[in-house]
């Protein structure tokens, strides 16, 4: 197609295009952000509390800072704060601080006070940071792909009283990516074979994936595009300023057979299919950046941040610094040539992703092309690899220290206190930090580790390092209703441990999760090695059992008991299944029985005290899942959707298999037991032999049945059931003496010395 012709249907499109959507408003005034934190207020202490409570929006920072303040007036307390962010912030500090409540993804303590203490003097708090980022691309997958308005009410209150003043928000794109193509000439037809299922859509966005998962219904797309304006609404009514997304080049498969003399580039990751890249270079991708930033601005409003990352797990075709400056500033001018006061919010993951391609000329290539205030780095590890301090703080871009902790949304204890506790008010005061201007909390999935998410947060309105010791004595008596020395002890126990993980990406899983093998340690995303001695997390749950009784009445301390205990069993599966390989190894076919028999019941024990809570249920995955559909076959499809990630992940030879396992009640007894049974019934119809070719051919059998899976429709529990302390007493008794018996405590942290050799 000839260049005038490709103007000609471009500028057709927009003469043809049926959006007729009024423009939704992106800032909202003083008054309609206290209406916002008034109906806040109200949600989370219950009409009865919320009219002891005054909200005052002055709309004017302290100092160029957002500021909160809590004082009393007139028998009433007032939240105050120069926006609706700030002032749900002061009603957190005041539930915390006066009520000894807490609000967690896991666990909520709202016991408060029969009457409502009024405090006694004014308390004033400021944010040293301009920017407090939410929210990963990966978190709308691994967490919130079937999430509602009530469900993303619930995130944005908890994100408002958090501080979160700037969250990525990317649902409902499916609509302008729709639109664009359609106005380039695209059919319905061959979007179908573009968009992905509804759980893979944020990787289809990064432009990793095309199809995987579909093909996408109409309604959802169209259900997406009305929670998009729901969430942006909402978080915009609360004075946030959201991240929507930019183009990046990804374009449809048939994209060339449109524009045959564009240039267009195929990448592949992850062994997935190749997808479509439209060369940056070329004058249509600043034409059809234009056209996205657009008509996503016609759908939702703007803000004036984008987030856009060209080379996410993807390398540019070549390191020459012209080529790359050249492309960030045609990204850059996609994004400016519809909104004129544009920022690009960029990942800073590709400079550690792929360090040994991004040499110092690399990065200072393709960060030059952008004036410094118009782009934006997340520093996205900045716990555990922080990229600012090998590239002069991104040649002095504003940029955000954030906590990346978290990878699938697997469960385990790990993270890295110390670091979350100082790193960041130590980068505020280090003049090599040059423009720091936020933080940012950019883990792959929430809804897991409470406790160093809090204290991530605790950074918001404080410039100095937090007091590790101060802030357990204080998490805990929230959390728990009360102080407990104990249950103290207990976290202060694994702060120097289990909290400080310099070893493994995002904490080890479990032998249970991955595919069956008598390795001590198969590796790859079944990497089972702890970075701590199990006897600092046994020592941890013998305190906690010991007082529960005193904190039963506790929501938070029974998901925490719960948790600790999954943690603690998931760890000790590896012993139980290097009793099975030693009996293997020594032809032992009694004693391989009783091992391999054990070990089923220990994952079925697991399996109960994980049905204990709400937040370990695979049923409500799947049903929440299965609501999203309007016809049974969607509903069969999102199904499909909601087991495969967590499962195989892509199709059965996908190597990333198991990448998001979860340590829940219905995965362990219908997933994860079954392939142990299978696993263990093959050894013993052989004599209790398997060789390596034998073992070949299990896996295969095993691929196949996972794969199988993924289609079923068994039901699982959507409701919790037995009692959580109980339970974990149970297992406990049955388990903790063993444990004294075996190397478990000192030794699981040494190098793996299984048998390499074994299957």
């Amino acid at each position: 197609m000839k260049p005038r012709t490709i103007l000609f249907t471009l500028l057709l499109g927009m003469l043809l295009s049926t959006s007729c959507h009024r423009t939704p408003k992106s800032v909202y005034t003083a008054d309609e952000q206290r209406e916002a934190v008034r109906g806040l207020v109200e949600r989370v202490v219950g009409e009865e509390y919320a009219p002891y409570f005054d909200i005052e929006i002055t709309g004017r920072q302290k100092h160029d800072r957002d500021y909160f303040a809590l004082y009393g007036r007139n028998d009433r307390i007032v939240l105050e704060g120069n926006n609706g962010v700030s002032a749900a912030s002061a009603l957190k500090y005041y539930l915390g601080h006066c009520c000894n409540c807490q609000i967690t993804w896991c666990g909520t303590n709202l016991n408060l006070p029969e009457e409502l203490p009024i405090p006694t003097e004014r308390i004033e708090r400021t944010s040293p940071y301009k920017y407090r980022y939410y929210l990963n691309y990966c978190t709308f997958n691994y967490t919130m792909s079937w999430w509602d308005e009530t469900r993303w009410q619930r995130e944005i209150d908890f994100m408002a009283m958090n501080g979160i003043n700037m969250p990525l928000a990317v649902t409902g794109q499916n609509t302008v990516w729709q639109r664009v193509y359609r106005r380039l000439g695209f059919s319905d037809d061959e979007l179908k074979s573009f968009f992905s299922g509804p759980a893979y859509f944020n990787w289809f966005w990064m432009g990793n994936l095309d199809g995987w998962g579909g093909p996408l219904p109409q309604s959802f797309i169209d259900r997406h595009e009305q929670l998009q304006h729901f969430i942006l609404a909402n978080e915009r009514a609360l004075g946030m300023t959201p991240v929507l997304p930019a183009f990046t080049g990804h374009v449809p498969p048939t994209f060339s057979e449109h524009f045959p003399e564009a240039r267009v580039r195929h990448t592949s990751w992850v062994e997935f299919p190749e997808v479509s890249i439209l060369d940056p270079d070329e004058e249509l991708f600043t034409q059809i950046g234009s056209m996205f930033i657009d008509e996503q601005t016609r759908l939702y409003g703007t803000n004036h941040l984008y987030s856009a990352d060209t080379f996410n797990e993807n390398l540019p075709p070549t390191s020459d610094s012209t080529y790359l400056s050249q492309i960030s500033r045609k990204v850059f001018d996609s994004m400016c040539e519809s909104d004129p006061e544009a920022t690009w919010v960029m990942q800073g993951w590709l400079f550690y992703h792929d360090r040994e391609f991004w040499g110092d000329k690399q990065i200072e290539a393709l960060l030059s092309s952008v004036p410094d205030e118009r782009m934006i780095i997340l520093d996205l590890w900045s716990e555990r690899f922080p990229i600012w301090k090998q590239t002069n703080a991104y040649d002095g871009k504003p940029w955000l220290w954030c906590m990346l902790h978290n990878f699938g949304q697997n469960l385990n204890f790990s993270g890295n206190a110390r670091s979350v506790a100082h790193d960041p008010a130590e980068a505020l005061h280090d003049p090599a930090s040059r423009n720091l201007r936020g933080i940012g909390l950019t883990m792959e999935g929430i809804e897991q580790t409470p406790f160093i998410y809090a204290l991530f947060l605790e950074n918001v309105w404080r410039d100095e390092p937090i007091d590790l010791g101060e802030f357990v004595a204080e998490y805990t008596t929230q959390r728990y209703g009360q102080r407990s020395e104990t249950a103290i002890a207990a976290w202060n126990g694994m702060l120097p441990t289990v909290f400080e993980n310099d070893l493994t990406n995002g904490g080890n899983e479990s032998i249970l999760t991955g595919r069956p093998t008598l390795q001590l340690n198969p590796g790859g995303t079944t990497n089972v090695r702890p970075h701590y001695r199990n006897r600092t997390l046994v020592e941890a749950w013998d305190r906690m059992i010991a007082c529960a009784d005193t904190l039963a009445a506790s929501d938070g301390f029974r998901y925490d008991l719960t948790d600790l205990t999954r943690q603690v069993m998931a760890n000790y599966a590896t012993i139980l299944q290097q009793e099975v390989a030693h009996a293997f190894e020594r032809h032992d076919t009694t004693a391989f029985n009783a091992a391999a028999d054990r070990m089923l019941t220990f994952i079925a024990d697991l399996d109960r005290v994980l049905a204990t809570r709400k937040e370990f249920l695979l049923g409500r995955w799947l049903r929440d899942a299965r609501a999203m559909g309007t016809t049974p076959e969607e509903s069969d499809l999102y199904e499909h959707n909601a087991r495969n990630l967590l499962t195989t992940w892509g199709d059965k030879n996908c190597r990333i298999a198991d990448y998001a396992c979860r340590h829940w009640s219905g995965l362990m007894s219908g997933f994860y037991a079954p392939r142990w049974k299978h696993f263990f019934e093959t050894i013993r119809q052989a004599g209790c032999t398997m060789d390596a070719e034998a073992y070949k051919r299990f896996l295969e059998e095993c691929k196949e049945w996972e794969w199988q899976w993924t289609f079923g429709h068994e039901e699982y529990p959507t409701e919790p059931s037995g009692d959580e302390i109980e339970a974990c007493r149970s297992v406990y008794e049955r388990y903790r003496r063993e444990m004294e018996r075996t190397d478990f405590l000192d030794n699981a942290d040494t190098p793996p010395t299984g048998n390499k050799e074994l299957i």
